[in-house]
């Protein structure tokens, strides 16, 4: 049985797994849909009530019914690099792809419907107070006046895109930003504007889920920190990042986030206030783990590559930063 990875090809995170993978003698198929019809080729039969599919990746051809996992990290848009791309080819490259591979048994990290789901903040938000965990005051907003009056209740702001990356190529990170006091909010009516309290944080907080096993991350916030630096992939730190226990209130609440957003993966963002409380930011459910594991050691890459393997084991406890379903 192989495991799928679609993702780009240099895509040094997803190096990491096909590494483990490797060393654990488990078969690695990897692909960009955007090779298909240059270099990736799909074929898929449906006759007398038999389903079979085919994949061939650099000559190496793949039966869609051996697939035990597919790992979604970071595919391109489906066809991109055909010898004549079109938003039609595309579209119909990606119906074929992805249309085929749900036809299989095979698991998901995660899911297309569920990672697109869980892209949009507005409803990470209120699954996450549903939850149970801690949310900023947030307000999502085309309305000046209620801008104004969300800042009157809540004086110290930042403001942060709805949507993530800066829709550019290559993407570029939009950093959450502090919201001056003498901020008028005319300008959100030209778009929709994402305010939120500001949490005067003690520590940076990264949570890496990988089925039931959470591996947390802590960055001390310097002593002399500005208080400005408030996105912790902008702000100067000579802090490493370290292992952190799971408080078990936010273990339990994080695995019942990702049980009902259907997600086999998300790595969570938490600002630690003073009083040891973990604030919900965002989870990204395609999110880096890299620069955690190369700090801290936790083997991340190596429970992913376990989970798609299907042998992640059952009824851990909490240890190292690392917590389970068992805790």
């Amino acid at each position: 049985m192989t495991v799928l990875i679609l993702t780009s090809e240099e895509d040094v995170t997803a190096d990491m797994v096909v590494l483990r993978l490797g060393e654990a003698g488990v078969p690695v198929v990897r692909l960009d849909p955007a090779d298909l019809t240059h270099g990736v080729a799909l074929s898929g039969e449906y006759v007398q009530g038999v389903c079979r599919g085919h994949l061939s990746v650099g000559g190496r051809l793949v039966s869609m019914n051996g697939v035990r996992s597919v790992w979604v990290r970071r595919p391109g848009a489906a066809a991109a690099r055909a010898a004549q791309p079109s938003a039609w080819l595309t579209e119909e490259s990606s119906q074929a792809l992805y249309g085929m591979l749900r036809c299989t048994d095979a698991r998901w990290m995660n899911h297309p419907d569920a990672a697109r789901r869980a892209r949009h903040k507005p409803w990470q938000l209120h699954l996450a107070q549903r939850s149970g965990l801690a949310v900023p005051a947030t307000l999502i907003t085309t309305f000046p006046q209620a801008a104004r009056e969300f800042a009157e209740r809540f004086p110290d702001l930042v403001v942060k895109p709805v949507s993530g990356a800066h829709p550019q190529e290559p993407p570029r990170a939009v950093p959450t930003s502090r919201v001056a006091p003498d901020t008028d909010f005319a300008a959100v009516a030209f778009g929709p504007t994402l305010l939120q309290r500001r949490v005067a944080k003690r520590a940076d907080i990264r949570l890496t889920a990988v089925g039931d096993t959470l591996l947390a991350a802590r960055k001390p916030v310097d002593p002399g920190a500005h208080p400005d630096d408030v996105d912790v992939r902008f702000a100067p730190s000579l802090s490493p990042w370290l292992p952190a226990d799971v408080p078990p209130r936010v273990a339990e609440s994080v695995l019942r986030y990702l049980r009902d957003a259907e997600l086999a993966y998300g790595a969570f963002d938490f600002a630690e206030d003073a009083d040891g409380i973990w604030w919900f930011l965002e989870c990204n459910q395609s999110g880096q783990f890299g620069f955690v594991e190369m700090d801290t050691g936790q083997p991340i890459a190596a429970t992913i590559a376990t989970w798609l393997a299907g042998e992640e084991g059952r009824g851990r406890t909490c240890a190292d930063g690392a917590c389970s379903a068992g805790c």
